[in-house]
């Protein structure tokens, strides 16, 4: 019974309210809430735009690439924003994370801005050699970081939040999924920056990739395990919501041993990409 109890109890801290439940996200974290809902705003015109041009570039829609970023920043922020509400009391007030926010959305909006410049110009965002993209790239670069660094933040203070009654295989899920994503997705991201491309062997171009994905599947593409990195703050909570249904509010082993997994399937994908074997090889 109090097992159950607790579990009904602590409920309310992955849920939101069906009534409101873009308020809900908003009111814990407006900043990054208020931009989340900006990226997936952006996200219409962009459409509008993939609809009427038919240029490409590397073999796919010039508008792909800005539209695959709008909807990665838009689950990412939306994401931050709900997991702010573990945050500790007063923490939004502070004067480092109010610069530290407001820099976050400078780099985003600034990322989406390029990213959106190079497609309408029908040029690359990333690893673009000519002078201008060459002298934004290592812009873009810091920017990326710190877009990336406000999961290590978030993991930090809820780690820290001494006052939070949440259920301990939970909260312990949601710390690591956090922690994990910066130094995951630099080692992914840096390499593929350090190599000038995701692709490893294989035909040139973005043309008959994975479908939605666009992974190559003929060749390595460090681009999955980029993905699969940047989303460790989905994966290892939403198992936990397994795992504390299965083996208690208490238990944290499960959720240790899933994260401990998962770092190693990223690394797997990783290194099979390194090695110019593709995720899911073409068939046929």
């Amino acid at each position: 019974m109090t097992m159950t109890m607790s579990i009904a109890e602590e409920a309310r801290f992955v849920t939101i309210d069906r009534r409101r439940p873009l308020d809900a996200l908003v009111r814990h974290e407006p900043v990054f809430g208020a931009l989340g809902l900006l990226m997936m705003a952006a996200m219409a015109p962009t459409l509008f735009a993939y609809a009427i041009d038919g240029r490409t570039f590397n073999g796919v829609n010039i508008w792909l690439k800005p539209l695959k970023f709008e909807f990665s920043l838009t689950v990412y922020f939306l994401t931050l924003a709900f997991f702010a509400r573990w945050l500790p009391a007063g923490i939004r007030a502070r004067r480092w994370y109010r610069w530290f926010a407001g820099a976050v959305v400078v780099a985003s909006v600034a990322e989406i801005v390029w990213i959106g410049a190079a497609a309408a110009m029908g040029t690359a965002s990333h690893f673009n050699t000519t002078p201008i993209g060459a002298a934004i790239y290592p812009a873009m670069g810091v920017a990326a970081t710190l877009i990336t660094s406000a999961s290590a933040v978030f993991a930090w203070q809820i780690w820290r939040n001494g006052a939070l009654r949440m259920p301990p295989a939970f909260r312990e899920s949601v710390v690591l999924g956090l922690a994990l994503v910066l130094p995951l997705t630099l080692i992914t991201a840096g390499t593929m920056s350090g190599l000038g491309g995701h692709g490893i062997g294989g035909q040139a171009g973005d043309t008959g990739g994975l479908m939605l994905m666009g992974w190559a599947r003929d060749g390595g593409d460090l681009r999955v395990a980029h993905f699969f990195a940047t989303h460790a703050m989905h994966f290892i909570p939403a198992f936990a919501l397994v795992s504390v249904a299965v083996f208690g509010v208490a238990d944290r082993r499960p959720v240790r041993i899933f994260a401990a997994l998962f770092v190693a399937f990223v690394a797997f994908t990783f290194v099979q990409a390194l090695m110019g074997r593709p995720f899911l090889a073409a068939v046929g």
